[in-house]
């Protein structure tokens, strides 16, 4: 058990930073926005719509979700605001960060949600429930945000404002409950026990970060 936890260590990391930072920006709710910009990559419990026009199980663009919410359903997959969208008023945006698959112009300078719900770190990670914006294909969609951006603002410039950006990673569920604890449609857990399978999951996700970093990310 104690080498089981000293692999998982990352994760639990990942779980409570953001709880921290929410913590220590509570007094900041009414303040300028603490950052320029806000990207965020994940799953279900972040995506805010990228996947109301795919063809998939997992969107939930439609009543009771949203009911909370002021516009309604809008593809978040809860009854009101996400994580992410609490985080985002409590860095002092005025406006919710946008989903890629809706964000156009000026709006992608202050941030851009990629994440889509079933998403995992592994690409096949939720795929019997239809199309999803898997991690690698979330980094390749902030490859030609940032293209945009350059071209909008000159390489100068926008390395400026991306070196002053926040980033918020949170993905990994899915390759557990879409994936490992489903043995019947996917051969990881014939292949990794418990142990390896999360040693695994944490170098992929490692790696993929790592290559979104030296490509601009």
């Amino acid at each position: 058990m104690a080498n089981l936890a000293s692999k998982l260590q990352p994760w639990w990391l990942l779980l409570v930073i953001p709880f921290l930072f929410v913590s220590n920006t509570y007094h900041c709710v009414n303040a300028e926005p603490q950052v320029p910009c806000y990207f965020i990559f994940g799953d279900s419990l972040s995506d805010n719509g990228n996947n109301n026009n795919l063809a998939t199980e997992a969107k939930v663009n439609y009543w009771p979700y949203g009911i909370d919410f002021p516009k309604g359903p809008t593809g978040r997959f809860t009854n009101g605001r996400t994580m992410q969208d609490i985080i985002v008023q409590l860095l002092g945006f005025q406006e919710f960060i946008p989903p890629f698959a809706t964000s156009r112009g000026q709006e992608i300078l202050k941030g851009v949600n990629y994440a889509s719900g079933s998403a995992g770190i592994l690409n096949e990670s939720g795929q019997h429930l239809g199309v999803r914006i898997s991690m690698d294909m979330q980094l390749s969609n902030h490859q030609s945000v940032i293209q945009t951006i350059v071209e909008m603002l000159g390489k100068c410039a926008a390395s400026k404002l991306l070196g002053k950006c926040m980033y918020a990673v949170q993905i990994g569920s899915n390759d557990y409950i879409n994936n490992y604890f489903k043995p019947e449609m996917y051969n990881s857990s014939h292949l990794f026990t418990p142990e390896q399978y999360a040693a695994y999951l944490i170098e992929q996700y490692s790696r993929k970060i790592k290559v979104g970093k030296y490509n601009g990310a």
